[in-house]
């Protein structure tokens, strides 16, 4: 259902244009097809004029509910839909997969070493690709507000995904479906995950379901207080 609504959606011009054609052609010949019947004499000449008017009327009527179809669905389905309607990658569930603890004594230790070299973003494209918070090496707990930029052309959704440091499994937190310039993305609650390092990234598909080149921020997420 998923393909079959975000199909309608992408090619909703192209469909309007096929049906307006469609609807031209069909209306032409339900004209003439009525005019032959309406002038017909001989009862022979009138059957058939009368069978080709039902075919004309009936592929008429079906090119109208169609037209009629796509705008209810385009302009009123579609809209209303979760902005992770569309999105087909799996959901990890973090919480379920236990990754370890770290005790306070090692947390402790870990703090008085000295710092390593700060990480980096990966894949972004400023002004287009980009997050601005959190920013590379991040430290963060608790709800926070994603902030950045995705801004293509021929734009079509853009999800944000976490997975574990060193981890493929990615999963999806929320998706949208407009351009952002250096606003918010959305929110992201950290609470359920297990405290340690992770991935966070932005996708951004255009409107042919191409995925685009992701940006990549390390972050880390610290116990709840």
């Amino acid at each position: 259902m998923s393909e079959f609504l975000k199909f309608l959606s992408t090619y909703e011009a192209l469909i309007y244009i096929v049906l307006a054609i469609g609807a031209l052609f069909s209306f032409r010949w339900l004209y003439r097809s009525w005019s032959e019947w309406r002038v017909a004499v001989f009862s022979l000449e009138r059957e058939f004029s009368s069978r080709r008017l039902g075919r004309s009327a009936l592929i008429s009527a079906l090119i109208t509910v169609m037209f009629c179809f796509e705008f209810f669905v385009a302009s009123f389905v579609i809209p209303g839909l979760p902005s992770d309607f569309f999105l087909t990658t799996p959901t990890l569930d973090l919480i379920s997969t236990p990754t370890g603890t770290l005790s306070p004594e090692l947390l402790t230790q870990i703090a008085n070493q000295p710092q390593a070299a700060q990480p980096n973003a990966a894949g972004c494209t400023p002004g287009q690709i980009e997050l601005i918070f959190p920013e590379p090496g991040d430290e963060i707990r608790g709800v926070i507000e994603l902030t950045g930029t995705v801004n293509i052309p021929n734009f079509g959704f853009y999800k944000y995904e976490v997975a574990p440091n060193g981890s493929t499994a990615w999963a999806t937190i929320a998706a949208g479906r407009t351009v952002v310039i250096e606003g918010s993305l959305g929110r992201w609650d950290t609470t359920a995950l297990t405290p340690g390092d992770y991935q966070l990234r932005l996708v951004v598909v255009d409107n042919q379901g191409l995925e685009l080149s992701p940006c990549v921020v390390p972050v880390q997420v610290l116990p709840n207080q």
